[in-house]
């Protein structure tokens, strides 16, 4: 099966990640590949951090590199943690952006490594533990970050495009086919398949699964119930989601007031319909773990 990326559809801007340091690469820079000296700051309820936790779990390193969990409503201005303020202070010199989350961290320096979602999860992969196997298997890159591409700018950025209040009523329009389109493409690759890629759990079934959970606990809110409709009627797709849901690495994660509480704590967006139409009972899999706020 393969997945071909969305080639026609810019993408939005993104803000540059304040560090990007790779363990294992360069030697020079003395991010070695080695247990104990690694650490994770999230919060499940933000979508980068979600992702993370679910591969840290499925690569097995509780042991070998520690998660401290954070709040799901960041306490300072700009969406950045107080907690993770002295590692941004020790890393940059006179450093004034906000103190933004997920980071790994190098606990023998207090310094960080890296503050980039999709270079974090490719190092933890070197790291797993007990034979578990890969999040990117050999020979699966390439779709994997076709997955990728799809869910950022097909779902993710289309549904924020869609519900957008303030838009010009074509470009909302717009955006929804986008989305469809996207939905049917992801329902169309998943027939018949257990998985995305590779007939096996990867990266690209996390990424998936966070865009999803996203679409329906956030971005729905912002949609008429006629598009939310719609949205649900991809029956293998959100089948896909549900059986994920049930897995103990995805469902222990899901912090569902958490993500309601960062959504309406930032959100100046307005309610739609489709607030009301919920596709999936997320609460019968959502777990009450180290890494939720409903402690």
């Amino acid at each position: 099966m393969s997945i071909t990326p969305l080639a026609a559809v810019p993408s939005a801007h993104r803000t540059a990640p304040a560090f990007r340091g790779r363990i294992g690469e360069d030697a020079r820079s003395g991010h070695y590949a080695v247990p104990h000296r690694y650490r994770l700051h999230l919060s499940t309820a933000c979508p980068d951090g979600l992702r993370l936790a679910l591969g840290h779990s499925l690569l097995g390193l509780d042991g070998s590199c520690p998660v401290t969990f954070l709040p799901a409503v960041p306490d300072r201005p700009g969406g950045g943690h107080s907690a993770l303020s002295p590692l941004y202070e020790a890393s940059a010199h006179h450093y004034t952006g906000p103190a933004l989350a997920p980071v790994l961290s190098d606990d023998w320096s207090g310094r960080i490594v890296s503050t980039h979602t999709a270079d974090i999860l490719r190092d933890l992969d070197r790291f797993r533990r007990n034979g578990r196997p890969s999040l990117y298997p050999c020979g699966t890159e390439s779709q994997i970050e076709a997955v990728e591409r799809l869910c950022a700018e097909g779902i993710q950025e289309a549904a924020q495009r869609a519900g957008r209040a303030d838009a010009d009523p074509a470009a909302r329009a717009a955006a929804l086919d986008l989305l469809l389109d996207t939905l049917g493409r992801l329902e169309r690759y998943l027939e018949g398949e257990e998985y995305v890629v590779g007939g096996r759990l990867t990266a690209a079934d996390i990424e998936l699964w966070v865009s999803l959970v996203q679409l329906d606990t956030v971005h729905r809110f912002h949609l008429d119930a006629s598009a939310v409709h719609r949205i649900a009627g991809h029956p293998v797709l959100w089948a896909h989601a549900r059986r994920l849901a049930a897995h103990p690495a995805f469902g222990a994660h899901l912090d569902l007031d958490g993500i309601a509480r960062r959504h309406h704590g930032h959100c100046q967006g307005l309610e739609a319909a489709g607030a009301a139409v919920q596709i999936l009972d997320w609460t019968r899999h959502a777990g009450d773990t180290p890494g939720t706020s409903r402690r």
